[in-house]
């Protein structure tokens, strides 16, 4: 019997040191009025769809009042990591230009082709060369303006959400074949994403 209360106090024990530390981090947030799903998930730097699923809503319908838990952001370190490459990759293209060059970083850490985390992502090597240019030459060490950062926002927001593109490239300017024989998912600048 005494076993039997041992075994009985260590599960309560774990089961409320458990459930205490996974309240302490999750966020929760309540809904004001004229909030949206896209407006919480851009404030808390958070998925969309990540926001919607770890809630189990099949719908954009939110009530005043109604209590969110926030899925875990991305740290700050890796926000700026992409910042930093999408001002220098996409200096002097559109604003929607570089939320799809943070996308394509994002999609590829979505992948199962790909590493799982935007800095592997961003270093990744393929037969001796850096997938992205700004990291073989430097460029990725320059900070980032704050359109990066707000296309940034706008990626992990959007994650999800759009045609998958996992590459872009300049047309002018590109010289493999094999990149430009991928799907075209969109032309934004001077920029052709495919997948």
């Amino acid at each position: 019997m005494r076993r039997l209360l041992a075994l009985a106090s260590m599960f309560v024990v774990a089961f409320c040191f458990s459930t205490n530390e996974v309240a302490a981090q999750t966020t929760v947030h309540y809904v004001k009025p004229g909030e949206t799903f896209w407006t919480i998930a851009k404030s808390y730097n958070v998925s969309l769809l990540e926001l919607q699923r770890i809630n189990h809503k099949q719908t954009d319908v939110l009530f005043v009042g109604e209590t969110l838990r926030i899925p875990q952001p991305i740290s700050q370190a890796d926000k700026d990591l992409l910042a930093r490459l999408v001002h220098a990759e996409a200096k002097g293209e559109p604003f929607a230009g570089k939320v799809a060059v943070a996308t394509v970083v994002l999609n590829r850490v979505d992948h199962p082709n790909f590493p799982n985390t935007i800095r592997e992502v961003i270093y990744d090597r393929s037969g001796g060369y850096y997938a992205f240019t700004p990291v073989q030459n430097g460029e990725i060490n320059k900070p980032a303006d704050r359109e990066a950062y707000r296309a940034v926002e706008e990626a992990i927001a959007f994650r999800g959400l759009g045609r998958g593109s996992l590459y872009f490239y300049n047309p002018k300017t590109a010289k493999s074949e094999w990149i430009r024989s991928r799907q075209v998912t969109v032309v934004i600048g001077n920029h052709v994403f495919a997948k």
